[in-house]
């Protein structure tokens, strides 16, 4: 077992207190280097040999099957590159391919906007009678009928942390024959997730976040091995095909996860992806959980205490959480605002929330007290009603 945090790891600038990792991490050291290195060793001085003699077209995969080591899937079972939107629409096409006779797609009212409006112009554009139906997040389970075609959850809600059992849902989606698409964007090193006991049919993700891959960084998508070849791609891009350099006139999707990808893939991306995978090394998913779920808890702790104008958005009960904190309040972005000018590194969501990720990797029980006491100076001297503070940015 190793030492937590692994703060020397990452390029965090002198005094932030850096609590917005659950919506995007930090630099780690070693991945400009890694960029630099692609493109001027790699396409500065080999050009298009690269893809062969830096073995470019292998990276997807190699990162693939190192992400698929933290969401327990099988080697070969992630395919990686694309956005998350492109990933949920390849889930969603493929898995109503597999149920023709249903119409529904079952989701919840506090999932990402992104997956709901993926969902929404998947239906717009195959038209018959399809439908989205939303619930509450805890009517779910319930609203599992046997007209339902695919189940689409996020496993941790992105305002609130708030968190479903994949187990228990899946088993549900199962049992009324639908097929089930996890969302991992706020799951996927962040906690324990264990694709292949839970038995999903596929799980998308994203690697900017706990990954610390980077704005922009690419997606991933899981697809259950044995289903694979009833996978029919929506998007049938030329490097899904299962050989792609044979420049056949119509598409034969390969054998493997593979004819999940699309188009060309982000070598620099991947590059720094790849790198920032590094430092997890010797670093357990358990080990993760259980620091996160202590920072967590001590932040609720403070916060309570300190700020009573405050109001706790997220479960009380670790276990029914992700690796984020919420707390709701009127005045909620301007708060932030004020935080972030004293170098606490939290983001708002509309309408009152004031988010903050715990991640293990770089944090510890001091930042935590520190940024509460922060928190409670802000809002004892009322700091957040300075104009300036009141005056919303286009990213919040």
């Amino acid at each position: 077992m190793t030492h937590l945090p692994k703060k020397h790891l990452f390029d965090i600038p002198e005094g932030m207190i850096y609590l917005d990792g659950n919506s995007l991490g930090p630099l780690p050291k070693g991945a400009a280097e890694r960029a630099a290195k692609v493109l001027t060793q790699e396409w500065g001085t080999q050009l298009i040999k690269a893809w062969n003699t830096a073995d470019w077209m292998a990276l997807p995969q190699k990162v693939g099957d190192r992400i698929a080591g933290f969401i327990g899937a099988a080697p070969g079972s992630v395919a990686t590159g694309d956005t998350l939107s492109i990933k949920v629409y390849q889930a969603l096409a493929a898995a109503l391919k597999m149920r023709p006779e249903r119409r529904v797609i079952l989701s919840d009212t506090g999932n990402f906007p992104t997956d709901l409006y993926m969902a929404q112009g998947l239906i717009s554009t195959i038209g018959k009678d399809y439908e989205l139906r939303t619930v509450a997040p805890e009517e779910v389970a319930d609203a599992i009928t046997d007209d339902v075609a695919v189940v689409m959850l996020t496993e941790v809600d992105y305002r609130s942390g708030r968190r479903h059992d994949m187990m228990e849902m899946t088993a549900r989606a199962h049992q009324n024959g639908a097929v089930m698409i996890w969302d991992l964007a706020h799951s996927a090193g962040a906690l324990p997730v264990d694709l292949t006991a839970c038995n999903a049919e596929f799980a998308v993700g994203c690697t900017y976040k706990y990954f610390n891959g980077g704005p922009g960084a690419p997606a991933f998508i899981y697809a259950r091995p044995d289903i694979v070849l009833e996978v029919d791609p929506a998007l049938a891009g030329w490097l899904g095909h299962d050989a792609p350099f044979a420049m056949e006139p119509d598409y034969r999707p390969a054998m493997t996860t593979e004819r999940l990808r699309v188009g060309t893939p982000s070598i620099v991306q991947l590059s720094i992806l790849d790198t920032a995978l590094d430092v997890w090394d010797g670093v357990s998913m358990e080990e993760i959980r259980g620091a996160s779920v202590a920072l967590c808890e001590t932040f609720i702790a403070e916060v309570e205490a300190r700020c009573p104008e405050l109001t706790l958005a997220s479960p009380r009960e670790a276990a029914l959480r992700g690796s984020q904190v919420s707390f709701a309040f009127e005045d909620g972005y301007a708060v932030v605002q004020a935080l972030i000018d004293r170098g606490v590194i939290g983001d708002f969501r509309a309408p009152n929330i004031m988010r903050f990720g715990f991640t293990p990797l770089y944090l510890d029980q001091a930042d935590v007290v520190q940024a509460a006491e922060i928190l409670e100076d802000v809002m004892k001297r009322e700091s957040w009603k300075d104009p300036k503070y009141q005056v919303r940015s286009r990213v919040t």
